[in-house]
């Protein structure tokens, strides 16, 4: 390599892989230094400098600032000037290679199966490698060698020997991104996935609105007799996928959510995000799903737990709560009467925002008038024209409790009380 063809490598270099040229000449120099001292005899304290002419491309070396002239100079300087500009090339890829699959964390790339390691699928991406771990594959799905795959860009790490980029199929991400390209309108941003949940291998729920009133955002993801969704099943080798309708009104999305199972009646406790639903004995076994599949992907779509009965499990539940409360007051009615006193402040204390109409019924406390409001009863004129049934589904009243609330509160609407 002389003077001139090193400094045109340079150039290539800077152009190529974006290496900046000062940072190249400043790495051969410091190379070349460093290799010279081993061969020259100076002494420990002295300083070896090497300096490239910009121009001409010659290496002059210096020891404290005077020049050493060695037949071996020339040798020297070529093999360490040729290594470095070697290792810059290797680490320049490494970078190029890093930077771009950094830049692609959660995005969606293809590659082909190049082999199996100790569990790991390695795939070739084309310029490099990265590795599916077993802990981020589908325990349903089953490739080999030469296969094409999409794959999710999970997370990219540099290490010494270039960077390591793990690779998912099993990331609920991987849904959202493959709807993406398959379905222009979410590409677009008319169409928004709201939210994903996922058992990999077996199903996926995807709950999804339209920004515009005239696109169904359902239809544009299911396609023209369910193209792109047949598209996405087949990538993810037959994994079911339910597309949900998403709803601001909680109700109708858990509803959706829990599709195909239709429920009968849902009683909601906003402060825990929990949701009691009563089905029909024919629809129970929809509603829960294989293995308690369908309840536990409903409820992770939606980001509330979900807790299904049956009317009669619901009447005994409800039973079971009114046994206890029953309990708890007569111990608490002891209690004062051991003391000497008895408070009526539960029958007295309305919850913030509920009035103080539906206090004035009797047996009616700050727990009941929340739990009332919660199921949206916050007037008396709601109360009288409910059913009993409207009422036993609320937690802590039974029968007869509603039937008297019905009663008094039909009577204050009539002017009788």
């Amino acid at each position: 390599m002389d003077n001139l063809e090193l400094l045109a490598i340079l150039d290539q270099l800077e152009r190529d892989k974006g290496i900046d040229k000062e940072v190249l000449i400043q790495a051969v120099e410091a190379a070349v230094a460093s290799a010279a001292r081993k061969v020259w005899t100076v002494e420990n304290e002295e300083e070896v400098r090497v300096i490239l002419d910009r121009k001409t491309g010659r290496l002059t070396a210096y020891a404290d600032n005077q020049e050493i002239r060695s037949s071996e100079f020339g040798r020297i300087a070529a093999q360490t000037a040729k290594q470095v500009v070697i290792q810059k090339i290797r680490e320049a890829e490494k970078d190029v290679v890093f930077n771009e699959y950094k830049s692609r964390e959660g995005q969606i790339v293809s590659g082909s199966v190049y082999r199996f390691e100790r569990g790991n699928l390695i795939i070739d991406l084309g310029k490099t490698e990265g590795f599916i771990p077993r802990s981020e594959q589908s325990p349903k799905e089953e490739f080999k060698q030469g296969d094409r795959i999409k794959v999710l860009v999970k997370e990219v790490a540099r290490e010494t020997r270039g960077p390591q980029i793990i690779l998912s199929r099993a990331e609920p991400l991987l849904v959202k991104r493959l709807f993406e390209l398959e379905v222009p309108e979410i590409y677009e941003g008319i169409v928004e996935i709201k939210s994903i949940s996922r058992t990999v291998g077996d199903r996926s729920k995807i709950a999804v609105s339209s920004k515009d009133e005239k696109v169904d955002c359902v239809g544009a993801c299911v396609g023209l007799r369910g193209a792109r969704v047949k598209n996405i099943v087949s990538e993810l080798q037959g994994e079911k996928i339910d597309i949900v309708r998403y709803s601001d009104d909680i109700k109708e999305y858990i509803q959706a959510a829990l599709s195909p199972a239709e429920i009968s009646q849902i009683q909601l406790n906003y402060e825990e995000k929990k949701a009691n639903l009563i089905v029909a004995d024919d629809q129970l076994s929809l509603a829960i799903g294989k293995k308690g599949q369908n309840v536990r992907l409903a409820s992770e779509l939606v980001g509330w737990e979900l807790n299904i009965f049956t009317a009669e499990k619901w009447a005994l539940h409800q039973q079971e709560v009114e046994g206890g409360e029953a309990s708890a007051e007569t111990e608490n009615k002891s209690s004062d009467s051991e003391q000497g006193a008895v408070s009526n402040q539960t029958d007295e204390v309305s919850a913030p925002g509920n009035g103080s109409d539906l206090t004035s019924l009797s047996g009616v406390g700050e727990k009941i008038v929340a739990a009332l409001a919660e199921a949206g009863f916050t007037t008396l004129e709601q109360l009288a024209s409910a059913s009993v049934d409207d009422l036993t589904v609320i937690k802590g009243l039974g029968k007869m409790k509603a039937e008297s609330i019905i009663s008094q509160a039909k009577a204050l609407v009539d002017g009788k009380l």
